[in-house]
């Protein structure tokens, strides 16, 4: 056993499934509480339901706590190499008559199976949570329940008070729906003379309808490494997840790891379920995206550009496209999947290759041919003589001009001429972006067209 007298919290995850939101934000919480406590952080993996669970269900546990980096102490403790130990106590229980052997049906006619039963005391429960008070229950109704289909089989109940005895469990954090479990799990460690831990049950993180998260209903949208494929910052999902059902009392919506650590506490969890919204989460993104650092970022759109624009040829030749598109981007996504989105609608090509236009799309409305073609060689002209290429100089400009013959007359040509699109930023952003000589040479192509 451990000394008592240092906090330690588990991680029980079940590899049945591909890690549920949820079941991350529980994950979480019990790493803020531990960590500002300078306690320990047992990660045990409750594989006891052989048939549903699987190594790429753990694999995926294992990849996600990484990225968020949420830590935990060593060993790994695995139930399914834990039977002896269950065994152990199984043993005592039937020696001293708090537990039997009941022959039982089965479904199949004629045949009886042997379980293990917990003898009930049928006494009343009254535990403190810490979240939700006193909570008592009557134990009567539960019977005599079954704690193993054999000595090599223990169900869950009983294997998670012996392992939370063993690994000496001083905080069960855990989400509410595993009130009910509480009196069973309370009368097994007065047996097996286990001291009973605190508890902390935590409001169900509900879908907008408040209905409960589920993957049956709201699809891979419920598991966590969903948002680490569609590009959310590993910052920005922690941060997310801690407000989900806890805040600080103030108005701070943005935190570091470091700082809630620092500020997180059970009392200030709330009762009620905690709504997911994933708007709260896209908004405090790319908070943290325009944070980010040019390296950083860059690295992230390398990874999630697709591979029709990385492969480019143009798009490798300018070094520096990253650096000057930096400002756009960290605009215009909310997390890095929305970068495969502005690709497949034409969004990023024309900042590297010349569009194909069409000639019927460059005049503006009801202007003629000539009028067009007038103001395109008057764009040239001012770009050639200007002293300084920038943006603001470009604007003023082209201003300037513009109100003399009509901004959409100027604006409308010279967007589409440099973007080939409909709806772009603001042609001096693409300008600048490009360069003075390709500039001229799109403006140029587009006159050409024209005078065919």
């Amino acid at each position: 056993m451990s000394d008592q007298n240092k906090i330690i919290v588990r991680f029980p995850p079940s590899p049945t499934g591909l890690m549920h939101i949820g079941t991350m934000r529980t994950l979480l919480f019990n790493f803020l509480y531990a960590k500002q406590h300078e306690g320990n952080i047992v990660l045990r993996i409750e594989d006891t339901d052989r048939e549903r669970s699987k190594q790429e269900y753990a694999e995926d546990l294992f990849e996600n706590l990484k990225w968020l980096s949420i830590s935990y102490d060593e060993p790994i403790f695995y139930q399914s190499k834990r039977t002896d130990i269950y065994k152990k106590y199984l043993h005592i229980l039937i020696e001293k008559d708090l537990a039997y052997i009941s022959k039982e049906a089965t479904a199949e006619e004629g045949q009886r199976a042997e379980v293990i039963r917990f003898r009930n005391p049928n006494k009343s429960i009254t535990f403190s949570d810490v979240i939700r008070g006193e909570i008592t229950f009557d134990t009567t109704e539960l019977g005599d329940f079954i704690i193993a289909k054999s000595a090599n089989e223990p169900l869950y109940h009983f294997a998670v008070v012996v392992d939370d005895f063993e690994m000496g469990i001083t905080h069960i954090i855990r989400a509410e729906d595993h009130i009910s479990n509480t009196p069973r799990q309370i009368l097994l460690q007065g047996a097996i003379g286990a001291p009973l831990p605190i508890y902390a049950h935590l409001p169900l993180v509900l879908a907008p309808d408040k209905s409960k998260l589920s993957k049956r209903k709201h699809g891979e949208f419920v598991s966590a490494s969903f948002y680490r494929k569609e590009g959310y910052l590993p910052e920005a999902l922690v941060n997310f997840l801690a407000l989900l059902g806890w805040n600080p009392g103030t108005d701070q919506e943005i935190f570091s790891m470091k700082e809630l650590i620092e500020q997180f506490s059970l009392e200030k969890v709330q009762k009620s379920g905690a709504i997911f919204n994933i708007e709260k989460l896209n908004w405090i993104n790319k908070q943290y995206i325009k944070e980010m650092e040019s390296s950083a970022f860059h690295e992230m759109v390398l990874k999630f550009l697709p591979g029709e624009i990385t492969d480019d040829k143009d798009f490798q030749k300018n070094p520096n496209l990253l650096s000057l598109l930096e400002p756009i981007l960290k605009d215009r996504i909310v997390k890095f999947s929305d970068l495969a989105e502005m690709a497949k609608q034409g969004e990023l090509q024309y900042y590297f290759r010349a569009p194909i236009l069409q000639k019927e799309k460059v005049c503006y409305k009801k202007s003629t041919l000539e009028n067009t073609i007038t103001n395109l060689e008057k764009l040239v002209s001012l770009i050639k003589s200007l002293d300084s290429f920038t943006q603001d100089a470009l604007k003023e400009a082209v201003d300037t001009y513009s109100l003399e013959v009509g901004r959409g007359e100027v604006m409308h040509p010279m967007r589409y001429c440099l973007s080939g699109q409909d709806r772009s930023p603001d042609p001096f952003t693409i300008a600048t972006i490009i360069g003075r000589g390709e500039t001229i040479s799109r403006l140029q192509v587009a006159i050409n067209l024209l005078k065919e």
